[in-house]
């Protein structure tokens, strides 16, 4: 007797399709489980049995081999125990055979037949729909496969209920999917007093996902201004939505089903390790980078992160894709984040205050920021110097721009950047500009020329540095509507550039 079922093995955000072969055969009573599987998988046998037992369903004295094909593919998780229980069914002729091949299932099973949830719902039914499959997972993964749309996702609580569908007694209803959670609690920038050209370069890297250095004395409000980024930001769009999801999946970080359209918003404490910011670990999982994809990495006490750690980020910035690679898996995870970096001046933080500065200064604002090098300096497009807040503006009530009067402006820059980057899928906005066609949207007026020609001589711009002017004048003139770059648009971009020579 022999049967099939199907599932998926996890390599990255990717779900390969695994077939699951049962075999029933005359032998010395035993159950087998080949074809790569770790140790979670192997252990599988044990909690079938205690589930099986658990249904009144005896197995057979016979050797039952179980394969999971391809064999050179690596199996890693829980969620083996359910499509190998549903094979096992199948070659028992307790399920039809037919139900099975058109089922894709993952899901951990109890030792009295309950189904618990795992990681990994929403791109194993991607992977359902592509192979024209239904989607059988655990009742508490269904809200979050259901999200994909395009295939049934049957959610049991348990074996038996997933036994009585398969047979026709007790048919599942389709899952639906989960509720969209909307964050309420976004900080109004309006809270942030004073700090105008603070404000001004948070909306430019809002409508650009340009990435920002904010350096100032402690108190000033770099961490405040951080916080009221997501608050500017548009939602999600629904691909957008589906890609984050689906790396939150593999984390486990979605609840209860829920999808959110806010953008993530990660903020790693400064003793973060490397596979904790740029992922890996035993089975290479997605770091905070790819956790913050398609929202915001936010970096306080910058240059207090390792050397290694700030320079793994100097790729995955440029690229918007990270490759984790161990010795045992090698995984592609998408990054495409806006930076947001805070720094202390000098290590006690006073440089700028004559008062309460060190006998050191300046140099010892100079050693504590070359913790940043250059190189990665330069992949930072927006730098600005925040000074700190008097007394008296913080004696005066709130003056400023609400956050939805400039989300709204951010909306528009956007827009207009999503009809521009309509026909090229890898474009998103300005950050994304290169080559000839960064040349063709985003070349100022002749005054624009000769005022970059100028700085790059004074203050030695390199070439990536001179891309990047080009892209934040390009979204400044977004901000303004403007159909060309004029020398304003350079200008105010340059200003955010030369905070600190870069070789």
């Amino acid at each position: 007797m022999s049967a099939r079922s199907y599932t998926v093995a996890f390599e990255g955000v990717d779900a390969h399709l695994v077939e699951v072969q049962c075999a029933i055969t005359p032998g010395v009573p035993a159950f087998s489980i080949v074809g790569l599987p770790d140790k979670a998988v192997s252990e599988a046998r044990e909690r079938i049995r205690a589930a099986m037992n658990a249904l009144a369903i005896a197995l057979p004295s016979k050797r039952i081999t179980v394969n999971l094909s391809p064999a050179d593919l690596p199996k890693e998780g829980s969620h083996f125990d359910l499509p190998i229980a549903i094979a096992l069914l199948a070659a028992l002729d307790i399920i039809p055979q037919d139900a099975a091949d058109a089922t894709l299932a993952l899901g951990e099973l109890s030792l009295d037949g309950t189904l618990v949830p795992v990681t990994g719902a929403l791109p194993a039914a991607m992977t359902a729909a592509r192979e024209n499959r239904r989607l059988l997972c655990p009742a508490a993964s269904g809200p979050e496969a259901a999200w994909v749309g395009a295939t049934e996702v049957i959610a049991p609580r348990g074996l038996t209920e997933a036994l009585r569908h398969f047979t026709g007694q007790t048919p599942i209803a389709p899952s639906q999917p989960g509720e969209v959670v909307r964050d309420q609690d976004l900080k109004d920038l309006r809270d942030v007093k004073s700090q105008y050209r603070a404000k001004r370069a948070l909306e430019i890297a809002a409508a650009g996902r340009h990435h920002l250095l904010l350096i100032g004395t402690p108190g000033s409000g770099k961490s405040m201004l951080a916080a009221r980024l997501p608050s500017i930001l548009p939602p999600l769009t629904a691909e957008e939505a589906l890609e984050t999801s689906m790396i939150h999946s593999i984390a486990g970080l979605l609840d209860q089903g829920g999808i959110s359209r806010t953008r993530p918003f990660r903020e790693p404490h400064h003793t973060a390790s490397m596979p904790a910011i740029v992922g890996g670990g035993r089975r290479a999982q997605p770091g905070e980078i790819s956790l913050a994809h398609n929202g915001v990495l936010f970096l306080d006490e910058f240059p207090e992160f390792t050397r290694n750690v700030l320079e793994t980020l100097r790729q995955p910035i440029e690229t918007g894709k990270v490759l984790v690679s161990r010795a045992n898996a090698h995984v592609s995870y998408p990054c495409r984040f806006s930076l947001i970096a805070a720094a202390n001046p000098c290590r006690c933080g006073f440089m700028y205050d004559p008062a309460q500065a060190c006998a050191r200064v300046p140099v010892c604002g100079e050693e504590y920021l070359d913790r940043i090098s250059g190189p990665l300096m330069d992949r930072i497009d927006l730098r600005l110097e925040v000074p700190p807040v008097e007394f008296q503006d913080l004696d005066r009530p709130a003056d400023g721009e609400p956050s939805s009067v400039v989300a709204a402006r951010v909306a528009l820059a956007l827009k207009q950047q999503s009809v521009r980057f309509k026909d090229f899928a890898d474009l998103r906005t300005n950050a994304d500009l290169q080559g000839k066609f960064l040349e063709e949207v985003a070349t100022p007026d002749a005054e624009g020329r000769d005022l970059m020609q100028m700085a790059a001589q004074r203050f030695n711009v390199t070439a990536r540095g001179y891309h990047r002017i080009l892209r934040i004048a390009r979204t400044i003139a977004d901000l303004e509507q403007s159909i060309g770059v004029r020398a304003p648009h350079i200008a105010e971009a340059l200003s955010y550039r030369i905070v600190r020579d870069t070789p």
